[in-house]
């Protein structure tokens, strides 16, 4: 499973604005995104809910990954790992959230 790693820059941390910013961009990648702290059970990063409900603070570090079955859904792993640094520049650009 593809993954990249990423630091919380939001001063909240995932929480409201920032957390559906980042929702947003996830969904608007069509992947099947999950988001964890190192060592923890990863969460949908496609639902606010799920998102919102972890303690993704400021300065966090977390890992996102994309499932599998999205290679073999004809994506290929450049585009998957772009897209998942595309996400991780999301999350340490939300600075002023």
């Amino acid at each position: 499973m593809p993954e990249h790693k990423a630091i919380i820059a939001a001063k909240i941390g995932l929480h409201a604005r920032a957390a559906a910013l980042f929702v947003r961009a996830v969904t608007a990648t069509g992947l099947p995104v999950t988001i964890r702290k190192p060592g923890q059970q990863a969460v949908d990063a496609r639902s606010l809910l799920e998102v919102m409900t972890e303690d993704f603070g400021y300065g966090c570090e977390v890992v996102l990954a994309v499932e599998r079955e999205a290679l073999q859904a004809g994506r290929t792993l450049d585009e998957v790992n772009d897209a998942l640094v595309a996400l991780s520049a999301v999350l340490e650009a939300l600075e002023g959230s």
